[in-house]
């Protein structure tokens, strides 16, 4: 069973009822990010119960030594974390001296806690009887400014209900933050300062090891019955901590209230001496601002970003909650502002995998992106890559690479490989064809050549030749080998000849063969700069060619399709709707040596390389091929439901690609896997994005062109979405009835509808098809 108390809802992620057993998960689902810095959902007033508490600055990373049972040769010296930063959304509260603490009031009633995505902040309101006997009502709201991305800001009342109390807060920094998943139990931070200036606080702090210096940093209003009165805190200090304390005869029925501004600034974008400066002008323009004003700000900045962003969904009420929180936590952890910053698959909710990068940016996040915002921040993801050449050749290298091959990590902060499980590691190398592959889909939606001479090529050749020299030929095939791999489904190590990884690397080199002679006809100044910096010849490239042209692909004659890897079946073929439920998820239930014997693929794998060269295949094909790997998928990765999708309404499947739609819209929210309290996965959710527009929308580049083949889920009245398509922008709404077309900006764009070319004009009626 998996969960639901969530509460239905087109724009808000809505719980009920104070349950201590969901609070880790609640956390998880209510997190808020602005693309520089988020944070769990953690309640501001102290909780003793279980909880995961969480805090997290774009780009600042700790490299935690590898723990291995025994090192390999070429093994990542450390695994990059994700670090827990400095908390500052503390404030302790005392009715009458009695700790406000959930885990331990005697009743809690009326609990609500919203995310509210049109216009992002995070409310909460309950009412609680504490120990002492006192009931009171809280509200709290509390946002991380999408305009001003170091500042985040709390407004926290309290009303007692049934008697006159003293309330009292003590709003705090705390810099004595350790990391819930760290391999050594280590502290990641070291304290340098701290200091107050009136009623204000800050703490700079620097990461051991990698020396990134933050300054946390913290200003409160006090206001009794929404009035702010002026207070002179109490201050407390030590080597880690800062705590104001104010105290307030309060009234029955009378409000306390305090707001509290702070946040985060770093050497990233200050200079290390002017950190506090630094964090005492946000906090003056906050100030001067005020809550309301900061948060109507929000509000305007989100409906700025959903007015493109945004897929409707009329009739089904789930699906659309859970399409927009897919985009909405997309868009609070990436916003294309500053390309040193990726896009971690928890983003800002948890701990969890570690790093900031992964294949997951190439394969399914930039599609999102490139369509929803201006196509300048895909190519800051692409420029990302770009940057950490060096550093993937020197990957490369260290496993025994020569003349400039690359391999990109699997997992990574700087462009250094840090992920920490061998057979991931070393062998799931087909993340090097998700580099190539972004870059050609980026060229083909946009249109965009001039990535390719400028940077592009250099990324190609050099992962060109690391799939060169990772081939080996076969005497016994006569053919070129891939051995030692593992795929995109990890439920399989060590394979040889994987499919998936087979086909990519023969079409990276190909594609990049076609790049060459590309730039070398129209773009001869880049052309001759790259031959230097690469020292390519001719004899080279003819050598890549002979190993594309004879690449091995395992198939099964009898069954009429490509296998997964040599020897898949020699497995015994169970389908999952044979596997007793309570098996499952099997990744909880089995030991890995059970699951590597199995026949279950844990994602889309095949089915991945039909996806992305879907033209290369025809319907048939896909057909054959999903009708045998799909009843062995258990999809217990993120990045699984989605492609399933896509790939079911190209079949006219639509009930399954329905199935599968809700699937990976509502992974996290209704926990599929059962380990959302881990943190959301952020990257899969641009999956979802691409189930309605690419799955039910059908939309694909086809001769240049935008093509669609629009269906509509049964379960639905209608759907629209838009897409930026070369500086136009295009909205799509289906209904089962029609599909109509319109169009923003200046130019006419002509599109495929079922095959039939349509011409759309600009800022005119919408065009029917």
């Amino acid at each position: 069973m998996n969960q639901d108390y969530i509460k239905p809802d087109a724009w808000s992620i809505i719980e009920e009822e104070f349950d201590t057993g969901r609070v880790k998960s609640s956390e998880s689902l209510f997190s808020i990010g602005n693309g520089a810095m988020g944070q769990r959902a953690n309640f501001e007033e102290q909780y003793s119960g279980p909880s995961f508490q969480g805090s997290y600055i774009g780009g600042v990373f700790y490299p935690d030594k590898t723990k291995v049972g025994w090192w390999k040769n070429g093994y990542p010296e450390y695994f990059a974390k994700v670090l827990n930063a400095p908390n500052w959304i503390g404030i302790n509260v005392f009715i009458n001296e009695e700790p406000l603490d959930l885990f331990t009031c005697t009743q809690v009633k009326n609990f609500r806690r919203e995310l509210n995505m049109k216009e992002g902040f995070l409310a909460r309101s309950f009412e609680a009887t504490l120990p002492n006997g006192i009931e009171i009502e809280v509200k709290a709201v509390r946002f991380l400014s999408i305009v001003n991305d170091e500042l985040g800001a709390i407004k926290y009342e309290v009303t007692p209900l049934n008697q006159d109390a003293t309330v009292k807060f003590d709003p705090y920094l705390d810099g004595s933050i350790t990391n819930t998943d760290a391999n050594w139990e280590e502290r990641f931070w070291e304290t340098q300062e701290v200091k107050t200036d009136g009623d204000r606080g800050f703490i700079v702090s620097k990461t051991l090891k990698t020396e990134f210096h933050v300054g946390t940093y913290m200003r409160s209003e006090i206001l009794k019955s929404g009035k702010k009165i002026e207070m002179s805190p109490e201050v407390k200090t030590d080597e880690d901590r800062i705590s104001f304390s104010y105290s307030l005869e309060t009234a029955k029925a009378e409000t306390a209230g305090i707001i509290k501004y702070a946040g985060y600034v770093s050497d990233m974008n200050h200079k290390r001496s002017e950190l506090i400066q630094g964090a005492s002008m946000v906090l003056d323009k906050a100030m001067e601002k005020g809550f309301d004003q900061l948060k109507n700000e929000q509000k305007e900045a989100w409906a700025s970003i959903w007015e493109m962003a945004d897929i409707t969904i009329s009739g089904d009420v789930k699906a659309q909650q859970g399409i927009r929180f897919n985009i909405f936590q997309l868009n609070q952890t990436y916003l294309g502002k500053d390309e040193r910053l990726n896009i971690g698959p928890k983003g800002f909710t948890g701990e969890k995998y570690g790093g900031s990068t992964y294949w997951d940016t190439e394969a399914y996040c930039i599609p999102f992106y490139m369509a929803t915002k201006d196509q300048k921040v895909a190519r800051k993801l692409l420029a990302y890559r770009h940057n950490h050449l060096e550093k993937a050749k020197e990957n490369a290298s260290k496993l025994g690479f020569s003349n400039g091959a690359a391999l990109y990590p699997m997992v990574t902060m700087n462009g250094e490989e840090s992920h920490n499980e061998w057979e991931i590691t070393f062998e799931e190398i087909h993340r090097n064809g998700a580099m190539v592959f972004a870059i050609y889909n980026y060229v083909r939606f946009t249109g965009d050549f001039s990535y390719i001479p400028e940077k592009g090529l250099e990324v190609m050749i050099a992962i060109a030749r690391f799939w060169h020299q990772r081939a080996n030929f076969s005497k016994n095939k006569d053919k070129y080998v891939i051995l030692g791999v593992t795929g995109p489904n990890e439920y399989e190590n060590n394979v040889n000849n994987n499919w998936y990884t087979n086909y990519i690397a023969k079409w990276c080199i190909e594609y990049c063969l076609e790049m060459i002679r590309k730039v070398k006809d129209g773009h001869q100044e880049d052309y001759t700069r790259i031959m230097g910096l690469t020292s390519l010849n001719e004899g080279e490239l003819s050598k890549w060619k002979e190993v594309a042209e004879n690449m091995y692909f395992p198939y099964s004659e009898e069954h009429g399709v490509y296998l997964q890897q040599d020897g898949f079946l020699d497995k015994e073929i169970i389908p999952v709707s044979d596997l007793d439920k309570k098996q499952r998820p099997i990744n909880q239930k089995w030991s890995w040596d059970r699951i590597l014997r199995s026949c279950y693929i844990k994602q889309a794998d095949v089915l991945q390389g039909f996806y992305f060269f879907a033209d290369h295949f025809t319907k048939e094909d896909l057909e054959k091929h999903f009708d045998f790997y799909e009843p062995l998928t258990v999809h217990e990765s993120s990045l699984s439901p989605c492609v399933h999708s896509i790939q079911a309404a190209l079949l006219g499947r639509m009930e399954q690609a329905y199935e599968f739609y809700v699937r990976t819209s509502r992974l996290d929210l209704d926990d599929y896997n059962k380990e959302v309290e881990e943190g959301c996965h952020i990257t899969s959710m641009a999956g979802t994005w691409m189930s309605i527009v690419e799955g039910f929308g059908g939309m694909r580049v086809e001769n240049d062109m935008l093509s669609f083949k629009p269906q509509i889920p049964e379960q639905w009245n209608a759907y629209s979405f838009k897409v930026n398509f070369r500086d136009r922008i295009l909205k799509v709404d289906v209904s089962s009835e029609k599909t109509e077309f319109s169009l923003e900006g200046n130019k006419s764009l002509e599109i495929l509808v079922n095959d039939k070319v349509l011409e759309v004009q600009p800022n005119t009626t919408p065009i029917s098809a």
